[in-house]
């Protein structure tokens, strides 16, 4: 799927000032920031998205303030199903 954004030329020029040429790129790392925080995308998705592996997707997100959304209860619950099903 392809996304076209429109900006007044001012701003354009602004941005590519401040960020470089590529503010495709920017506005892509943008989008798959916005969809991980919002838990629209997962961490897979967002490495998808990237073009790269889920360990750099991973290390851009805590860059950016996106770290990861998996809670303490979360891996309580995991270590807790590992428990049981490594028990048997």
């Amino acid at each position: 799927m392809s996304l076209m954004i429109t900006l007044p030329e001012s701003i354009e020029r602004q941005l590519q000032i401040e960020w470089g040429a590529d503010l495709s790129r920017r506005a892509l790392e943008a989008l798959a920031i916005e969809g991980y925080r919002t838990e629209a995308l997962s961490l897979g998705q967002v490495a998808e998205m990237l073009g790269t592996s889920v360990n750099d997707a991973d290390g851009f997100l805590k860059t950016h303030g996106a770290d990861s959304l998996i809670t303490v209860e979360d891996f309580e619950l995991g270590r807790r199903s590992l428990v049981k099903l490594f028990a048997k």
